[in-house]
């Protein structure tokens, strides 16, 4: 029987499913059922399940959250999205967190067991075909060729938790494998060119498992020169290294040396670029899944960090305040506006390089860059209606493999909305008109805001400003800033309860008296008239 955890914040559809569907007669089993995706992760925790069937919108961790964690922590459950959201971004999120079914509300029972079936059947073709592995690894246990293979598979069970410790010692003990320490690091190793950062060919996916084994056996000498521990291969042709000691604080930059030992050895035997995930320090065999993950985890910097890294999960991390970008997003605004590509190539530099120095996900990564898109489709549409997000770079930008792939499809589009301003043929002055008001716009609160603060930001004289401002909107400079200033004076008045002495301040009036006049010259009611009438 599989186990299957129902999430769900309604008790009714919780108590509906779980009464309607025959799950033995599926072949299921119902261990638990949730109210959010927090309480689901806490359970799944303690209680792992081959299947979860989740909604999307839920009180603390929502399904997509749920969704995330499951596909970062424990990627072998499959997941059942159903919800009344039938918005096409939760499907792509469903399909990003790789969930095997998106199905909407309401679901009846016959389309939920028809999707359970269909699951059944992926989960015993996986089930039939890791039996049919340890089949294989005990038909060859006695021969020495295959001796790597079945050692391998061991200790892949062995730090990720899924056999019993003790088993696992038995059967390494056979092949005169002795694990003794007390303090335990795993190690994850990618292939760069073989890796998920690179779309590779068939026939190089046959070629990664002899460089692989290469790997593997470099890896097997320096660790064994050490007498340090075991190398061995995981799935996808990964070679990974259990460490043990029994001097801890040695033990540190000892880890260090060997790991970058192994990499100069593997290029300059094979001229191959390794990356290496260092794992936490455990200090028991039981805990050894949690160094492996965060072994793994921590490879995933490659992204934006690049190849032939070192990454020990032990060590502090740099982390930009993501602040600073908003300065970027703001100069790629004003640079489109303005048709300054020189500005624009700098910001794109400097938020690549936040990007490469800090350490940011592949997820946070592509959300940086998603918003550079939203400012750039949002500057562009203000005078370009037909300008539009196309769906093709976002999925591209979604599908990129590193960094410098998605940085590349930002900027050509960044570079699009700049021609398109371009291609109207709005003259330099409307421009720099286009940009004082967006200035203005940020900066109304200022009571210094003046005619020479804005020439000095456009880095044009008070004269020549003027004259083009009045041509391109038809009104003066003071005009336009009362104006912007009024209409933020309503919004508060009608929409707070501050004082007129709090408004007048905050649109700019260092005088109350003064404000109270002006926005009855332009309103034909004072401040307090006006909030009454409305």
């Amino acid at each position: 029987m599989y186990k299957v955890l129902l999430v769900d914040d309604e008790i009714l559809v919780r108590e509906a499913i779980s009464k309607k569907i025959e799950w033995n007669k599926l072949g299921f089993e119902l261990v638990g059922d949730c109210e959010n995706g927090k309480d689901a992760i806490e359970f799944v925790r303690e209680h792992p399940v081959d299947v979860v069937l989740t909604d999307i919108c839920m009180p603390y961790i929502d399904g997509m959250g749920l969704s995330k964690y499951l596909y970062e922590n424990y990627p072998q459950t499959a997941i059942i999205i159903f919800s009344g959201y039938s918005d096409f971004e939760y499907a792509k999120q469903a399909i990003q967190y790789k969930a095997a079914e998106y199905i909407l509300k309401p679901v009846t029972a016959k389309e939920l067991s028809e999707v359970l079936t269909r699951i059944k059947e992926k989960l015993d073709s996986r089930k039939k075909e890791e039996k049919k592995m340890d089949e294989l690894t005990k038909v060859y246990h006695n021969y020495t060729k295959n001796e790597s293979v079945i050692v391998s598979r061991i200790m892949s069970r062995l730090v990720k938790g899924t056999q019993e410790v003790q088993k696992s010692l038995r059967e390494l003990k056979d092949f005169g494998i002795q694990i003794s320490g007390t303090a335990y690091r795993v190690v994850v190793i990618d292939i760069d060119v073989y890796s998920d950062l690179y779309e590779i060919s068939s026939e190089q996916k046959k070629e990664s498992a002899l460089m692989a084994f290469v790997v593997e056996n470099v890896s097997g000498e320096i660790v064994g020169d050490y007498n340090a521990g075991v190398a061995f291969r995981d799935i996808d042709n990964r070679v990974c290294l259990l460490l043990w000691t029994t001097r801890p604080q040695e033990f540190r930059s000892e880890v260090g040396t060997i790991c970058k030992e192994i990499q100069e050895n593997v290029f300059a035997a094979m001229k191959l670029s390794i990356s290496m995930g260092i794992g936490c320090y455990v200090n028991s065999l039981e805990e050894l899944s949690k160094s492996y993950e965060t072994a793994a985890n921590v490879l995933r910097y490659r992204y934006t960090k690049g190849t032939g890294i070192i990454f020990d999960c032990e060590e502090e991390r740099h982390k930009g305040n993501p602040l600073e970008l908003e300065e970027d997003y703001k100069d790629i605004s004003l640079a489109i506006r303005g048709n300054d590509e020189e500005v624009m190539e700098e910001a794109f530099r400097h938020m690549e390089h936040w990007l490469k120095s800090g350490y940011v996900s592949r997820n946070r990564a592509i959300s940086y860059m998603q918003q550079v898109l939203r400012v750039v489709y949002e500057t562009v549409h203000e005078t370009e209606r037909n300008f539009m997000t196309q769906d093709s770079v976002l999925t591209a930008l979604t599908d990129a493999r590193n960094l410098d792939e998605a940085m590349e499809l930002t900027k050509r589009y960044a570079r699009k909305g700049m021609e398109s301003i371009r291609e109207l043929g709005q003259t330099s002055g409307e421009r720099q008109a286009v940009m004082a008001i967006d200035y203005m716009k940020d900066n109304y609160g200022n009571a210094d805001l003046s005619l020479n603060s804005i020439c000095e930001y456009l880095n044009i004289s008070t004269s020549r400003f003027s004259t083009i401002f009045k041509e391109a909107t038809g009104k003066t400079f003071t005009e336009v800033l009362t104006n912007i200033r009024m209409e933020k004076a309503k919004h508060l008045l009608t929409q707070t309860t501050l004082k007129n002495y709090e408004i007048a301040d905050k649109v700019g009036f260092s005088d109350p008296h003064y404000f109270s006049i002006a926005f009855k010259k332009a309103t034909g009611m004072t401040p307090k008239e006006y909030a009454k009438g409305n």
